[in-house]
């Protein structure tokens, strides 16, 4: 009974010290935000509510208190942190949020959407991190000081990706996509249908005692319409979880917009991973972007050919 006291005693006096290295002003200072300590689970979170934006829900204006709060918790010491957060963003916001996050060497691990009917549109981008707080406070508030860049001179979020995006004009009602090129960056051949192109590439899986591949979902697929020099390409990468982050990093760094990343099943081994993209541009320069993050991924079906 003795050994167990003692024993338990060096682990709470372990947890209390661990705590104590947490620099909780340095987290606020960085952050600029004032933050609360959870002493049961030597969490320190750092929260702020998403008020700057009027949100409806099913024609109800709804307060921040109801789930339009931005956090990001901090556990471990000055040196050795751990960092987990959920970011309130709207559309026009996502992506330079999740570039700005990337860059200063957080993960992002889920994009998706808490609501129906809420106008405007709701997205959630969750973050992550490990190392010092100087580094993950300072990644926090990147992202947040990007959204306030945004927000600041247009109280409404856009109804584009960016200006640029816009600038591009409307595509084409008649789609005219030339299948050769594609095809030769991707070192395969495309689905063809009605001026657009497909590539469909299949990653394994197991599930319930099964293999499971391209067939039954588990696949990236990239689809281009509109013409060679006005185009948009949308889709889908299945990733594992190691996969995930070079797979975003390189889709942002060409300029291509991520628009959703969660699961798709349960129970798979490895797990599966899936973001969805969209992207305006050229049609080749649109497949080498994605023909880039196809190689860090170690998907099949591509050359390094610097021809391309």
């Amino acid at each position: 009974m003795k050994k167990y006291l003692i024993a338990t005693a060096i682990l709470v006096v372990a947890a209390l010290t661990a705590r104590a290295d947490l620099d909780t002003a340095k987290i606020d200072q960085i952050t600029g935000l004032k933050g609360k300590m959870n002493q049961a689970e030597g969490v320190y979170k750092v929260t702020f509510p998403r008020d700057d934006v009027k949100v409806s829900v099913a024609g109800w204006q709804m307060p921040p208190f109801m789930g339009l709060g931005t956090w990001a918790a901090f556990q471990g010491t000055n040196e050795k942190a751990m960092m987990m957060g959920d970011t309130v963003i709207f559309e026009d916001e996502v992506n330079p949020v999740m570039s700005a996050a990337l860059d200063s060497g957080l993960t992002v691990t889920a994009l998706h959407n808490h609501f129906f009917f809420d106008e405007p549109k709701v997205y959630f981008m969750h973050i992550g991190g490990e190392g010092s707080i100087e580094k993950l406070a300072g990644g926090v508030r990147k992202v947040y000081d990007t959204i306030k860049t945004i927000r600041g001179p247009n109280a409404k979020p856009t109804a584009a990706f960016d200006q640029a995006t816009a600038e591009k004009g409307k595509l084409p009602e008649k789609s005219s996509i030339t299948a050769a090129p594609l095809n030769e960056i991707f070192a395969m051949q495309g689905e063809a249908k009605d001026g657009m192109l497909k590539f469909t590439i299949g990653k394994k899986s197991k599930m319930g005692g099964m293999e499971i591949g391209k067939e039954i979902g588990v696949n990236t697929w990239a689809a281009f319409a509109g013409t060679d020099d006005n185009a948009v390409v949308d889709g889908d990468f299945a990733v594992t979880e190691d996969e995930l982050q070079p797979a975003l990093k390189t889709l942002r760094k060409a300029g291509i917009n991520i628009v959703a990343i969660h699961s798709h099943m349960t129970h798979e081994n490895p797990r599966i991973l899936f973001l969805h993209y969209w992207g305006r541009g050229s049609a080749k320069d649109l497949a080498n972007a994605i023909k880039g993050a196809l190689l860090v991924t170690g998907l099949s079906g591509v050359t390094t050919s610097a021809s391309n």
